[in-house]
Formats: structure tokens, sequence, C-alpha cells
């Protein structure tokens, strides 16, 4: 349930100086109705909210933007064999999508079995990592989701012709830094909500 609705909720009836049943009294509810109200277990519909709209005289869009349901956080995967680098490029990313939910992954079979159990909106997969490839793992990730946003991430950018070939949108230099992951944005080849306007 929106948390937000039930903060702003129960600050406006202690700023107007109602108790719980006082206000409940005012709309000709329970109680308790208010009480679910106020700690999120329940929500009002628009009939509702529009009488404590006019109780708290509080416009009601404001109670309306309040009510409805965040927009799910994108998933962002990012994969890198170097755990300290990818701790450093997690950081970046949180940073440039603030609503997004970063995934970091060493291990392109613990990545793989996430992408295949949640929706990703965008991967950005390191080129070389040991014995296995960026790219054969870009192929893997495309079979799952052929519409997946992928972005290369790598120290060589000799890679960076081969890496146009995989059905990758992006390609990005080592070290990551939030400006050159803002420019890729453009080559999305699936717009994202909230990521996609990014600038």
């Amino acid at each position: 349930m929106p948390v937000l609705f039930a903060e702003l909720l129960r600050k406006r009836r202690i700023e107007k100086g109602l108790s719980q049943q006082k206000l409940a009294d005012m709309i000709h509810v329970d109680r308790t109705t208010l009480s679910g109200w106020e700690t999120g277990r329940r929500l009002p519909d628009a009939a509702m909210i529009s009488l404590l709209s006019k109780a708290l005289q509080v416009d009601i869009a404001v109670f309306l933007r309040a009510s409805e349901k965040p927009a799910k956080a994108q998933n962002v995967i990012v994969l890198d064999d170097e755990k300290i680098i990818l701790n450093g490029e997690i950081e970046i990313l949180r940073q440039v999508l603030p609503g997004a939910d970063v995934h970091g992954f060493t291990e392109p079979a613990e990545a793989k079995a996430f992408l295949q159990k949640n929706k990703v909106q965008l991967a950005i997969l390191d080129i070389e990592m040991g014995q296995i490839s960026g790219f054969d793992v870009c192929q893997s990730f495309l079979e799952i989701d052929p519409l997946l946003n992928v972005f290369f991430l790598t120290a060589y950018p000799q890679y960076s012709l081969r890496a146009w070939k995989t059905g990758a949108c992006g390609f990005l230099e080592k070290p990551l830094n939030a400006h050159d992951v803002r420019m890729q944005f453009a080559r999305l080849r699936r717009p994202i909500e909230g990521v996609s306007d990014v600038k």
C-alpha cells in the first residue's frame, strides 16, 4: 500500500488537531477504517479521498498523487569479474540511476539466473572475464530477452567493432564514469522509463 498517502493523511490530521475518532466521525467511517488508511494497510476509494480532502482542507490532487502506486523500480545488471571494480561501477550507476535497482555480479551464471527470473531493462557486461567472454554472455542474455538493452564495458577499446556485431546497443570504456553512461542512454534499443530521460 502507498506509504506516502498514509503518512500524508496522518500528518494533515495531526496538523488540524483532530483525533482519529473525530476525523472518522466527520467523514462517517469507523475509526478502525481510518486507522487502516493511516498505517497503509488499506487505501480509501476516490469518494473517500474527496471527503478527506474537504475535511482536512487539502487539495484533492495532492491526496490522489500520494495514493498512486509508485512506479516499479527498473532492474539493471552489472557483470564484472573484478569485485573491487564492480563495487565502484555499482556506485556510479546508482548515482546516475537513483530510481533503479542495480544488481552486481562477478559470475556470469549468477547474472544469467537473475535475468531468467526477473525483468531486466539494462545489462552492462565486462568483455574480458577470465575464460568467459562478455560477447558470449551477451548472446546468451539476448536469447533470454531479445529486446534487452546491453552495454559493453571494457578497458580495451579495440573491442568496439566486434561489440557492435553482437546486438549490444552501447559501449563504455573503463574506468566507468557517470558522463559516459548518460551519453549511452540515447542508444538504448528499448526505451526505459526513468532511464531513457536521464540527462
